[in-house]
């Protein structure tokens, strides 16, 4: 897959849920934070590594039947109800309300992702570029304890608790109540990215009045060593996001 996204962009890059790209079937709803699929914006090939980030809610009994990636390195965030999954290298399963599957699709693999329950499910699938191709395919799955008021730490290379995908990123799931901060945790690559997946949060530091607050769906990319980003404060009662830190 050839992506003309930049790694060279300003201090903080906001994407309004609202002006995210929007697809609908008959059995799927699906926001694209960045250009997928027939949805294609010069503006928003991704941000660094990050390429794809899709919320993507599917109906019962529906969903992706078998399809094949390459040289992509896909996290696959399950929010509510839960998926069952098939591939060619002969992993099956079904990932829950909580759980995170990371695929490595390196020289190729084929897929299925099935709405198998009696009820919607929602999730985030993510994209990210690896740092080299042609590696062997790879899975995992893991169930995400969410402590709330505490950053959860999924991807880490660095970090035996988390995943660990073929390119240096971070990632982490934080889940807040009414009224309860909490400072950035330590960044180790050059960009990041916040991506809301319910609730409201605002952010203290350096940052401009009208990207300070941010609701489901929205998302914020920054420089954390220039964007002067340093407290998460939750104004509603069930604030859930993802933080990417990138290189």
């Amino acid at each position: 897959m050839t992506t003309a996204h930049s790694t060279n962009q300003p201090t903080l890059v906001f994407r309004p849920a609202q002006e995210r790209f929007h697809s609908v079937r008959n059995w799927l709803e699906s926001w694209h934070s960045f250009s997928f699929a027939g949805h294609h914006d010069p503006n928003w090939m991704g941000f660094g590594p990050l390429l794809v980030i899709n919320d993507d809610t599917i109906s019962a009994g529906r969903g992706f039947g078998m399809h094949s990636h390459r040289d992509m390195e896909i996290i696959t965030v399950m929010i509510e109800g839960e998926l069952q999954h098939q591939d060619s290298a002969g992993n099956s399963g079904v990932i829950q309300a909580g759980d995170v599957q990371r695929m490595s699709a390196g020289t190729g693999i084929m897929h299925s992702e099935i709405n198998a329950s009696a009820k919607p499910c929602r999730l985030l699938q993510i994209w990210i570029e690896p740092n080299h191709q042609g590696l062997e395919p790879a899975y995992e799955q893991r169930r995400i304890a969410i402590t709330d008021q505490h950053w959860i730490p999924v991807l880490d290379p660095n970090n035996s608790k988390a995943m660990a995908i073929a390119r240096p990123v971070q990632l982490w799931r934080l889940k807040l109540a009414q009224s309860e901060s909490i400072p950035l945790p330590e960044l180790a690559y050059p960009q990041a990215w916040i991506q809301m997946i319910k609730g409201k949060i605002s952010i203290s530091g350096e940052i401009a009045a009208s990207q300070s607050d941010l609701v489901q769906g929205d998302g914020l990319g920054f420089h954390p060593s220039q964007a002067g980003i340093r407290h998460i404060h939750s104004s509603s009662n069930q604030t859930d996001l993802l933080l990417f830190g990138l290189n």
